[in-house]
């Protein structure tokens, strides 16, 4: 667990690909998550601006190196 930490925060740093999209990919889930759920209404309010943040961040990063 603490490798996989330490390769994803490394990868981060480095701007490599492979750690960013995994980022991009949490953002967009989040974002869909937080449309569908019924609870708290900020949480709708924001999910659009975080999926769109989560895709376009995910188009920008497709463009770094492995």
């Amino acid at each position: 667990m603490i490798v996989f930490i330490n390769t994803f925060l490394s990868g981060l740093v480095r701007f490599r690909r492979g750690s960013w999209e995994t980022l991009a990919t949490i953002l967009i889930a989040l974002g869909v998550i937080m449309l569908m759920q019924p609870f708290l209404l900020i949480l709708y309010s924001y999910s659009f601006i975080v999926t769109l943040v989560g895709t376009v961040m995910f188009i920008i990063v497709s463009h770094f190196p492995e």
